[in-house]
């Protein structure tokens, strides 16, 4: 695949000195947007290869490795979908969308990372309920946040794959879902999903003293629908995880969408799912891109891929305890280029000129250590 001639890197160069003025980012964003504007580049380091063949020179620069990175997701997606194929029952799989009205995004941005932990907690918690009230057992997910529409604005959702089996108290498995063709009803995961996020912002904004100024967002929010989106079983466990792969390591934008970058603006291509799901150019400022792709940087340390119920750490660790024969696969003794090359086929060491020989390390090249020019706008930003 042939580069990008833009990149996302370009953008927050020509226009973090403008946006930073403007919006006032936090300290977390500002650091986000430096890692992924020097992520490839001499300002990370990297080291100098030389072609065991041809003997012609390369040098790499090292990655920035953040989630947030469009460049540094392929490898982290191919490595989570084999470590998850391990412990995936091999059962068949729903897929299952949870989604919140666009009205509570005011309440979203006031406080996301418990916005979205609570949305994390009211999903599981109403797979957890159907899964007793309708059949009598404990069921498991795997749940993924997702918080981007299209055209980069905030559409907090979640993606699950729900497995058609269940755990009941005596400990016996017991399958669920209706012949494969649904896993609950729709309208009543809507219902209940519903009930739970609504009941948890109220109590939140009761105890900051904030109820009475959201009581008209509040009341619109309950008139909204609330989408559960949920697909019939699909086939087996390694096409359900695979399938699931392609939400894991999202990120808001990549950079093969990304169109032009003038002098002002951006042009991108987005889906518009109002028309068919036809891809189509859409230009904006690009200080309001940043604000936008901002808004999607995660709190620290959030994690954003939970799993649950029978699919939980803690349930795996008590069925080995229970079991001590129980097959727990190893993994297998190998560098990360000699995994990438066995997952996605593609040789990282092999020569990309001849195409023959192994690209040696013959150099180290260190990073700079002195303030990037991102980090030194921000510096003469603060004192205008």
């Amino acid at each position: 695949m042939s580069r990008p001639s833009f990149e996302l890197a370009d953008i927050i160069k020509k226009f973090a000195t403008q946006f930073f003025l403007q919006y006032k980012p936090n300290a977390h964003q500002q650091k986000i947007l430096n890692t992924l504007s020097v992520c490839r580049t001499s300002a990370l380091g990297g080291h100098k290869e030389k072609c065991s063949c041809c003997h012609k020179t390369l040098v790499s620069y090292n990655s920035c490795r953040n989630r947030h990175c469009p460049k540094c997701q392929s490898s982290k997606q191919a490595f989570w979908v084999e470590d998850l194929l391990a412990t995936t029952l091999a059962v068949k799989h729903y897929h299952v969308v949870f989604t919140i009205p666009h009205v509570l995004n005011k309440v979203c941005i006031q406080n996301s990372e418990w916005f979205y932990a609570r949305l994390f907690a009211n999903v599981w918690e109403t797979l957890r309920q159907l899964g007793y009230s309708r059949f009598g057992v404990e069921c498991g997910a795997i749940c993924v946040l997702h918080t981007w529409g299209q055209n980069l604005s905030l559409h907090p959702h979640i993606h699950c794959i729900v497995p058609a089996i269940g755990e009941t108290l005596a400990g016996n498995t017991k399958y669920i879902g209706h012949n494969g063709k649904y896993l609950f009803p729709v309208k009543q995961l809507s219902l209940v999903f519903r009930a739970k996020m609504m009941g948890s912002i109220q109590m939140q904004l009761k105890k900051q003293g904030l109820l009475p100024s959201f009581d008209t967002l509040l009341s619109e929010a309950w008139q909204k629908p609330w989408v559960v989106f949920c697909e019939p079983s699909m086939a087996k466990a390694d096409h359900v995880v695979k399938y699931l792969g392609q939400y894991t390591h999202r990120v808001a934008i990549t950079n093969q969408r990304i169109l032009n970058i003038t002098g002002q603006s951006v042009t991108f291509l987005h889906k518009d799912y109002g028309d068919g799901a036809l891809q189509k150019p859409v230009t904006m400022p690009g200080v309001e891109f940043l604000r936008r792709f901002c808004m999607h940087i995660l709190p620290h340390r959030f994690v954003k891929i939970r799993r649950y119920g029978i699919y939980s750490s803690r349930a795996r660790v008590l069925k080995q305890a229970q079991n001590p024969k129980m097959k727990v696969k190893t993994t297998l003794l190998e560098t990360i280029p000699e995994r990438i090359k066995r997952l996605t086929g593609f040789d990282v060491l092999r020569c990309p000129f001849c195409k023959k020989g192994i690209m040696q390390v013959v150099e180290i090249v260190p990073k700079i250590r002195s303030p990037t020019s991102f980090y030194s706008r921000i510096a003469n930003c603060k004192t205008l």
